[in-house]
């Protein structure tokens, strides 16, 4: 009982921080940093140093957040009790708009992720794009596995060993990359539009990179490098 005397006032506290914490739009949050931006999609790159926090800040889409790293991270969703999370390493997670919060870094190392505004969320709810119909191909040498379909948006997680390939597959539509881990790989494309790409693509990513790629070809990818490779891609419809 005397606990909960304690707590009760120790949470109206914090809620009424919470309440009279500044509010910021996502753009002007400082540690969000906006690194891609097009019709579809904003993408910012996100860290926060231990026992440090963000500002209170609004999120007006949905979103999909890739972790870099692990995390332990205290979320103070505006109008909620704070809630501490724990995040392995790559996890990815997708949140429905809109709501305002701040993320605390209670750990003792860099909170880091990759946070991808969905801007068309408001029709993509309501998407009837039929992803059992194109299933991602068994991977060599890694796996490839689907997280979820969110907003008609199918996210998956791609692991490789030195010298893995992904078979050829079809991309009907446009997709982001998010690189969890530092790439070297090389796709080699063959398109289906004149417009599209052609032939093979190398590229080197940094952890946190991300890229947008065009719909309409099919292509493989191969681990060029020395070490495992994983990325995250989100496929829209």
């Amino acid at each position: 009982m005397k606990r909960q005397l304690v707590f009760l006032p120790l949470l109206a506290t914090l809620l009424i921080a919470q309440a009279t914490a500044p509010e910021v739009e996502i753009t002007a949050e400082p540690h969000h940093h906006l690194t891609l931006e097009n019709k579809s999609v904003r993408v910012f790159n996100v860290e926060v140093d231990p026992n440090t926090q963000t500002l209170m800040h609004w999120h007006r889409h949905d979103y999909i957040a890739v972790n870099l790293g692990p995390a332990e991270i205290e979320n103070n969703v505006k109008g909620k009790p704070p809630a501490t999370t724990k995040l392995p390493d790559g996890d990815v997670r997708f949140a429905s708009a809109s709501f305002a919060h701040f993320v605390r870094d209670v750990a003792d190392y860099p909170f880091r992720n990759v946070t991808v505004e969905i801007l068309d969320d408001a029709n993509l709810r309501t998407s009837t794009a039929k992803w059992d119909q194109d299933p991602v191909p068994d991977a060599t040498s890694g796996t490839a596995k689907v997280l979820f379909v969110k907003d008609g948006i199918r996210a998956t997680e791609f692991e490789l060993q030195p010298g893995g390939v992904i078979p050829m597959h079809h991309h009907a539509g446009p997709h982001l990359l998010v690189a969890v881990t530092d790439l070297d790989i090389r796709s080699d494309v063959k398109s289906d539009s004149p417009d599209g790409p052609q032939g093979p693509m190398p590229g080197h990513f940094k952890s946190g990179d991300s890229k947008w790629l065009p719909g309409n070809y099919s292509h493989t990818i191969t681990n060029t490098g020395a070490k495992p490779a994983k990325f995250v891609t989100l496929e829209f419809p």
